[in-house]
């Protein structure tokens, strides 16, 4: 996709053309993440699976793009970038009309996967070109926008659910996005332009099953811990959890051999620059956290308060509007202000509500939930924007690519693991509340009141985290290229302040 140290500046209103693309059809795709989580209870009775299986619909996806984002490094600069966005939207979309006609549940969860590989190379495309695209000084703004597409389009997937499921089938998730989807691909495709060229390269097929198998095993690991099933697991989640470790480190030992003799698939040498990595600690930690609650608040506001799906999603509608008015805000402000004034305080409000959240129970009131739930949404807006600028602005220009392999693959790798953690200590508890002699209802509030419980300890190690994070200092601006139009034609670099 780019040369090494190449950095073209189309002129604003194109850049602003191609990051308004990108954008706009990565939220698309990101809100199909969460937009299952409603449709759990649903789908447990419809298709007679348990809870831990249907939670796989989210958690299949989420670790689908951990195993495929990687590659998208070596991916990105070998391809054009039309080229990119053509594959990532004909896997979403032939995911998508599977999963409306799955007439099993192996199916659904098939076509999830398929959903989650084209998503996986449209997140690290919008990464990577933004911060090729716009200079340094504009970033804090444009990626305060992008938080639409990072943290909202998550976060609003359970409202979208909640509503869509209230007006029919759970079918209608998927049919609903398709002709959105089918539209921006179209539409993408006529108006995008290519970065730069792409360069030819080997590609080490050994890294490719180390990561799927390493990530793979960890996170079906982590989902079997304190679930209460042990017995019945064909390996022990313990087993699988210490296997998945080690092939996870198989896999970046591999990369670094290969950075000393070859072209790795990941480049882990961004992991170098310490700004990066702190940003990527703060954001696994919070991303852990920030899962977690989302898939155990309707969980608990449908089983244990007795919400509707309708009900459940506009509840939690605020949260989602909260971040993403608050997304631009925080990116105008991290130019003025830098990263350690918004992070801190974002991420101790992240942990105050996430330990509140852990005293819930069958009285509390839903108007003190949505309270919480704004207020968490409103920490975490002034934690992402700082976090994914602070840390991809200090890379070099050829690390870009790799660098938002990384912070996407431990995004989704944090978000399944936060997942599959509370609601493995969920199911654990509530199973000890019922043997205990609690009711179904009191156990289950219980199970929640734990899963809050390790969302507000993962909250309050990001806050220590939180305490490191800087700003670092501005790059020199590296050399200009020449970005393609469609027809081949190249267009004249220069810098401008751009828009999204």
């Amino acid at each position: 996709m780019l040369a090494p140290h190449a950095t073209p500046t189309l002129p604003p209103a194109r850049v602003t053309t191609v990051l308004r693309i990108l954008v706009l059809s990565t939220f698309v795709v990101l809100l199909n993440e969460t937009i299952m989580v409603n449709a759990i209870p649903r789908l447990m009775r419809e298709f007679e699976v348990t809870a831990s299986a249907a939670g796989w619909l989210s958690t299949a996806f989420m670790l689908t793009m951990a195993v495929v984002i990687p590659v998208t490094g070596w991916f990105l600069q070998r391809v054009t970038t039309r080229t990119a966005f053509g594959l990532a939207m004909a896997l979403f979309l032939a995911g998508t009309a599977l999963a409306a006609a799955a007439p099993a549940f192996p199916v659904l969860l098939a076509a999830r996967v398929i959903q989650a590989s084209g998503t996986a190379v449209m997140m690290p495309l919008l990464m990577t070109t933004l911060m090729t695209l716009v200079p340094p000084q504009d970033r804090g703004r444009v990626m305060g926008n992008i938080t639409l597409v990072i943290s909202v389009a998550p976060a609003l997937g359970p409202a979208a659910s909640g509503v869509l499921l209230q007006l029919g089938t759970w079918r209608l998730l998927f049919l609903a996005v398709l002709p959105i989807a089918g539209a921006m691909a179209i539409f993408g495709r006529s108006k995008l332009v290519n970065i730069g060229e792409p360069q030819a390269g080997p590609i080490d097929w050994l890294s490719v099953p180390l990561a799927a198998a390493g990530f793979g095993a960890l996170v079906y690991g982590l989902s079997g811990l304190g679930a209460g099933n042990e017995a019945q697991a064909p390996l022990s989640p313990e087993v699988m959890t210490l296997a998945g470790a080690v092939l996870v480190g198989l896999f970046v030992w591999r990369q670094l051999a290969l950075q000393r003799s070859s072209t790795p698939l990941l480049d882990l040498r961004a992991l170098t620059f310490r700004h990066f990595s702190v940003a990527l600690g703060l954001m696994c930690l919070s991303f852990m956290a920030l899962m977690g609650a989302f898939i155990l608040l309707p969980i608990y506001l449908q089983e244990v308060c007795g919400l509707s799906s309708l009900h459940t999603g506009l509840l939690l509608i605020p949260g989602g509007l909260t971040m993403g008015l608050l997304g631009p805000q925080v990116g105008k402000l991290y130019d003025r202000l830098g990263a350690p004034r918004l992070v801190v305080p974002g991420a101790a409000l992240t942990a105050l509500c996430l330990a509140l959240f852990a005293f819930v129970g069958e009285q509390t009131s839903p108007w003190l939930v949505l309270a919480l739930h704004v207020a968490l949404s409103a920490g975490m807006a002034f934690v992402f924007t700082p976090v994914f600028t602070s840390g991809l602005s200090v890379l070099p220009p050829h690390l870009y690519p790799h660098g938002s392999a990384i912070l996407g693959s431990l995004q989704q790798v944090s978000a399944a693991a936060g997942t599959a953690l509370v609601i493995s200590v969920m199911s654990g508890r509530a199973a000890t509340a019922a043997a205990d002699g609690a009711d179904a209802t009191g156990a289950l509030a219980m199970g929640v009141r734990w899963g809050f419980g390790i969302g507000a300890a993962l909250g309050a190690l990001a806050v220590l985290v939180a305490l490191l994070v800087r700003t670092p200092p501005a790059p020199e601006a590296p050399a200009a290229a020449e970005a393609q139009d469609e027809d081949g034609t190249t267009t004249p670099t220069k810098t401008a302040p751009t828009s999204t």
